[in-house]
């Protein structure tokens, strides 16, 4: 695992609470939540709560991150945008290839695989492990007009300007080497 903070070259802003039925902060990533690609992977999306956001949110980004793919960019699982600021939670497989479990007007950008949901973890056997960052970013716009086909970095730049507050959450994950 690097020392790679994905913060360290944002704005700051204000903290507010994640939490997850799913999974507790700092610990690793049930199966249902790594890649279908992995024995007992289900690609299922982390339940999410959130509470406490800053004063001015009109809505929220939620974005799972890697930073520690062996890519010299990280990798992006998932980034859904435009979720109303009256939500405040996403249930569990919310990011399926339908994102059924979104509110109306939220929408998923295709992720690093190029597929619009939420791609589970899967770090390459043998790299150690690896942080996944679930962030929900609270946002002083209703929308950032985005294109559905954006990339997660291109919602990143351009909710840059816009983000409130961060609320976040991390999880781990490792495949163990093959013999």
């Amino acid at each position: 695992m690097s020392a790679n903070d994905p913060f360290a070259r944002l704005p700051q802003a204000a903290s507010f609470t994640v939490t997850s039925t799913t999974v507790a902060d700092g610990a690793p990533w049930p199966p249902e939540q790594h890649s279908s690609g992995v024995p007992g992977g289900k690609d299922v999306s982390p339940q999410l709560s959130w509470s406490g956001a800053p004063e001015g949110t009109r809505s929220y980004a939620v974005t799972v991150y890697d930073p520690d793919a062996p890519t010299g960019s990280g990798f992006w699982h998932w980034a859904v945008t435009d979720i109303p600021a009256t939500v405040t939670s996403l249930p569990e497989g919310a990011g399926d290839d339908t994102g059924s479990g979104l509110p109306e007007g939220a929408f998923q950008l295709p992720n690093d695989a190029r597929a619009p949901r939420y791609l589970g973890a899967a770090p390459p056997a043998g790299h150690g492990p690896h942080r996944y960052v679930t962030v929900v970013h609270a946002l002083d716009t209703e929308s950032l007009g985005i294109p559905a086909d954006a990339t997660p970095a291109v919602l990143g730049f351009t909710m840059a300007g816009h983000i409130l507050g961060r609320a976040v959450l991390t999880t781990t994950a490792e495949t163990p080497a093959t013999p």
